[in-house]
């Protein structure tokens, strides 16, 4: 994240935005003090959940997975293991 000020963004806007398209966020200062930030309009809000792997860690899966009720299932549908 880069800060610039006011009068370097209003020459430079057209490049500001290029940039904040590639995903990068600019930091817009007066007089040093941070005022506003560009960022992307589809970028995720500072804070906000990533939806992907959401869970992780909740919970684990066992080892045998693939194989808990297998017989059972063998004795529902008459199959050979």
């Amino acid at each position: 994240m880069s800060t610039i000020n006011i009068h370097e963004a209003k020459t430079h806007l057209s490049r500001l935005i290029e940039r904040a398209v590639a995903g990068e966020t600019v930091v817009i200062a007066k007089a040093g003090k941070p005022m506003v930030k560009v960022t992307r309009v589809d970028a995720p809000a500072a804070g906000e959940m990533r939806r992907l792997g959401f869970l992780q860690g909740a919970f684990s899966v066992p080892e045998d997975f693939d194989r808990m009720g297998e017989d059972e299932i063998t004795a529902l549908f008459g199959m050979s293991a």
